[in-house]
């Protein structure tokens, strides 16, 4: 059996890959979101890195489809996880990677599977009848090829569509279309909503996002980025010359680019908070540290791109809402 999804989309950690233990979750890899059958996986959205691709459109299909839908579903993708929850497909989740941290019950799911480094021994001794990874590790794919084991691969996406589409595909995938169209559905409001309440601006605001402490980042040409072109804000990075999707930069350079905006992706894992930035050296004269500019994210919900997405472009909308009020006075 094979599933095929044509998806490509820009991952979100090159950067992490340094980070990656840590923010392991689903740091966003290039991939093209493909449901390679023998099944359909995901390993793990941690961060294993290709360039972006432009134009991407996850789609799948399904060459041979499932002849029922799976009820032993292993995911390796935190992502994917996420996605599963809130298609109300618990009941068909045998387990999940230990980066699945999300929603809390996944907790009960844990096996002990590594998604950087997966065992297929391990895999195949809990009898699935899907595995979900994120494409990035050709040779367990083939492992779960060889053993017959169906896998599902849902890639990082490059563009709000492509998450949509590949909801849409795993939704088919498990038997749960219905669901699937309800939630991207609902998604697509709760995002709406937050466009149309973001101000009116004489000129967009610009931003850095900061993957962790040793200053990478995400360029205007990533799904992150794409989150905050939602937004309409402007990316510091793409200005920093061709140093790829998730350049490191230097502190020089994000001084002198004065960001109104900046975003704190490695929190939890890297302990950065508003406090820390202010006390880098000449950072605390910087428009974002003078004023409350400086935004503590949660590096789980901006390194992955399932539903919760829609909480990290609020996050982003608030934050231009409030700094929209400190600069008119």
């Amino acid at each position: 059996m094979r599933i095929t999804p044509m998806a490509h989309w820009a991952t979100v950690v090159v950067g992490l890959a340094l980070v990656a233990g840590a923010c392991g979750d689903d740091t966003e890899t290039t991939s093209t979101a493909t449901a390679v059958a023998t099944g359909a996986a995901e390993s793990d959205d941690v961060a294993t890195t290709a360039a972006p691709s432009s134009g991407s459109s996850a789609t799948t299909v399904a060459d041979e489809p499932m002849a029922a839908s799976p009820s032993a579903i292993i995911s390796l993708s935190a992502t994917a996880t996420e996605m599963l929850y809130a298609l109300d497909a618990a009941d068909q989740i045998l387990a999940v990677d230990d980066f699945s941290n999300y929603p809390p019950e996944a907790a009960d799911k844990m096996a002990g599977l590594d998604a950087f480094q997966p065992s297929v021994e391990a895999i195949a001794a809990l009898e699935p009848d899907l595995v979900i990874t994120d494409g990035t590790n050709p040779d367990f794919l083939a492992q779960l090829d060889s053993l017959d084991i169906a896998h599902w691969e849902g890639m990082a996406p490059s563009s709000f569509d492509d998450i949509y589409t590949q909801i849409e595909q795993l939704g088919a995938a498990i038997g749960r279309v219905g669901e699937a169209a309800e939630l991207v559905g609902q998604m697509q409001i709760d995002i709406e909503a937050v466009i149309a309440d973001l101000p009116e601006l004489a000129a967009p605001m610009t931003y850095y996002h900061e993957l962790d402490n040793t200053y990478f980042s995400v360029t205007s040409d990533t799904f992150i980025g794409a989150v905050y072109a939602q937004a309409g804000l402007r990316n510091i990075a793409d200005e920093a010359g061709d140093l790829g999707p998730y350049p490191q930069l230097s502190a020089e350079f994000i001084l002198e680019s004065d960001p109104d905006l900046i975003f704190l992706a490695c929190t939890k894992y890297c302990g950065e908070t508003p406090e820390t930035v202010a006390a880098r050296p000449g950072w605390d004269v910087g428009s974002a540290v003078l004023n409350g500019g400086v935004i503590a994210m949660d590096d789980d919900i901006v390194s992955r791109w399932g539903p919760r997405v829609v909480d990290f472009l609020q996050s982003v909308g608030e934050a231009v809402n409030t700094q929209a009020s400190v600069n008119a006075g």
